[in-house]
């Protein structure tokens, strides 16, 4: 159902938007202040820039957009004890004290939810447009010289191997079996990244996934080719 803020994404947000937002940059600065650098504000910002452009093409509501996209990984469960509704709560909480429609915040909490990987095998339990672009940003951010990036940084934070030729990828991991996974950080290439260039939500989001997949699909085989001493 479309409201009176459901609208082709502009650049001009309403001010009362606007101060919302600049509101939730700032609280989501702080509170993310020594992250680890794959999650980090970096990785906020990057995330809510690309899903403004993304947004741009579609037919959603922009202040959740970019509420959504800021607040997305406010208490990320991996570094929080596999608490999946602190996110939410914190989110609420904040967007509560900032005075933002109760349509708003529950808009903008179920995107925390549900924007998550989650091992990909789990049936979608909640679809928004906004969700759509938010998730299709977020998923971007994993892709590409920037996903491979944040891949091996999260392995070195977690003191995973690079790589264990003995060690197979698993493709049919439960959720509770991906979330707990310290397996080798190449095998979280073929269990995650490789496969979001088909879960991609919109076209403009297919688009730009087909040439960062593309990128880490020659990476691989450098990666390969070295470790087996084969690079000329």
């Amino acid at each position: 159902m479309q409201d009176n803020f459901t609208i082709r994404m502009t650049t001009n947000p309403q001010p009362r938007h606007q101060a919302i937002i600049d509101a939730t940059e700032a609280y989501v600065k702080k509170e993310l202040e020594g992250a680890e650098g794959g999650h980090d504000w970096w990785h906020i910002y990057r995330v809510w820039q690309q899903a403004m452009q993304i947004a741009l093409q579609e037919e959603v509501n922009p202040l959740v957009v970019e509420l959504g996209a800021l607040l997305h990984d406010i208490a990320d469960s991996k570094f929080h004890g596999g608490d999946e509704e602190l996110g939410p709560a914190k989110a609420a909480a904040f967007l509560q004290s900032q005075g933002a429609g109760e349509d708003v915040i529950e808009a903008v909490t179920q995107i925390i939810r549900h924007i998550s990987f989650k091992g990909g095998n789990e049936a979608r339990a909640y679809w928004s447009a906004e969700l759509a672009v938010v998730q299709d940003a977020d998923r971007l951010d994993a892709l590409g010289a920037v996903g491979i990036a944040r891949a091996f940084n999260y392995g070195g934070f977690r003191n995973r191997p690079l790589y264990d030729p003995a060690i197979a990828p698993d493709m049919h991991m439960s959720k509770e079996a991906y979330k707990s996974s310290a397996a080798p950080t190449i095998n979280h290439f073929y269990e995650k990244l490789l496969l979001l260039k088909d879960r991609m939500n919109t076209s403009t989001g297919k688009a730009l996934a087909a040439s960062r997949h593309a990128f880490m699909e020659q990476y691989l085989e450098q990666f390969y080719s070295e470790w087996n001493g084969q690079a000329k």
